[in-house]
């Protein structure tokens, strides 16, 4: 017996909207409806339920709870000036406005914390319009896109705090680089890679065993291709089974992104769902996040002067939304309490204040088509 899911799903592949997905959609204390639809690659095989996606910006959930972690540790304060680990930072620069020339800079007012990594007002960030900066970044290698990372971490970091800040620390959100620096810091504080953290505090203890930067290659043959959608249909930009993240990694690869699946990726959801205790893995029943901190995640975080218009891509994203610490969060409307994100290789998950999850991975390069398949999928009953 289909579902609405299920219909909705093959809807979109009939009309070539997505080659392929995996979704569920569910309560956090029961089994979801799993739906695998469509192929893995154009002309490939099925899709597969358990699917290795490139999750991409869906990381920014993961380590944000890594780092909230380390601040139930104490070996992070949310406020701690982060310079100690990371001395790059020292001594920052900030352009008078976003679209100043690089030398036209006044010192910054304060130092950049772990709060500001986490709220994406750290002052490094994607700029969405033609300026001297944003110029720079492309020039060095620091631009943000929908690709993998094309640096080593410590290169990275060393070419990004070349430049100036966009706007004072705290006063402004911009998108994307507070969090590939946060990488940086997770591997900084702890001693070792974010992968090796990421495993041994994350994903072991919840179960989540196809999560992580790298595709083994006994699984390589449950990795989809990746692909956008052109005027000749679907192209692929990086083969199914290859691509960045097999193989042995290029570099230190603390600020990239992860893979996973979508059983994986509820796996995690459900301890936030839970205040921060896992549901799932060894760590079953166990305390992962103190409540306060799970709480203070999901909630809105982000000051509103720093909710400028031309922060994001939508003039209008700050209206009914907020952001958190790794995810956005409706402030108002139908779906008020909802916290949800989207990764750029066509993923996204949401969770609703009554514990409804949903989580949809597709390989398609996110666009406005495909942002109204999200649109779709989340105005979903739960069933």
């Amino acid at each position: 017996m289909s579902t609405p899911l299920q219909e909705l799903l093959v809807s979109h592949v009939e009309r070539g909207t997505i080659l392929g997905a995996v979704a569920l959609l569910g309560s956090a204390d029961h089994p979801p409806d799993t739906v695998a639809v469509g192929s893995m690659a154009v002309e490939g095989p099925p899709m597969r339920p358990d699917a290795i996606m490139r999750i991409q910006s869906m990381t920014k959930a993961i380590t944000s709870a890594s780092a909230l972690r380390l601040v139930a540790m104490g070996r992070l304060g949310l406020d701690d000036p982060l310079v100690r680990w990371l001395p790059e930072l020292a001594d920052r620069r900030v352009l008078v406005s976003p679209t100043a020339a690089l030398s036209d800079t006044v010192p910054a007012a304060r130092p950049i914390t772990l709060r500001h990594l986490l709220t994406n007002t750290s002052g490094y960030g994607m700029i969405l319009v033609d300026s001297p900066l944003r110029r720079a970044m492309v020039e060095n290698g620091t631009d943000a896109g929908v690709g993998p990372v094309m640096l080593g971490s410590q290169e990275w970091l060393s070419r990004l705090t070349d430049l100036p800040l966009a706007f004072q620390p705290g006063e402004g959100w911009r998108y994307h680089h507070s969090f590939a620096i946060l990488g940086i810091l997770i591997s900084r504080v702890t001693g070792r890679p974010a992968r090796d953290q990421l495993r041994d505090d994350l994903f072991r203890p919840l179960g989540m065993v196809d999560t992580g930067f790298r595709v083994p290659v006994e699984k390589v043959h449950r990795l989809p291709a990746a692909y956008r959608q052109t005027e000749m249909g679907p192209t692929e930009t990086e083969p199914a089974g290859g691509g960045f993240h097999v193989g042995d990694p290029p570099f230190e690869e603390s600020h990239s992104e992860l893979v996973s699946t979508a059983e994986d990726y509820l796996g995690f959801l459900r301890m936030l769902v839970h205040g921060g205790v896992a549901q799932t893995g060894p760590a079953r029943g166990e305390r992962m996040l103190p409540i306060e901190l799970a709480a203070a995640m999901v909630s809105d975080q982000t000051p509103a002067a720093a909710k400028a218009p031309d922060s994001f891509f939508s003039p209008t994203f700050w209206d009914e939304t907020g952001w958190g610490y790794g995810v956005s969060v409706a402030t108002s409307g139908p779906h008020r309490g909802r916290y949800t994100w989207l990764g750029g290789q066509g993923t996204t998950f949401h969770v609703d204040p009554d514990g409804t999850i949903g989580i949809l991975l597709t390989q398609r390069e996110v666009d406005d088509e495909l942002m109204g398949l999200f649109s779709e999928f989340q105005g979903l009953p739960r069933g």
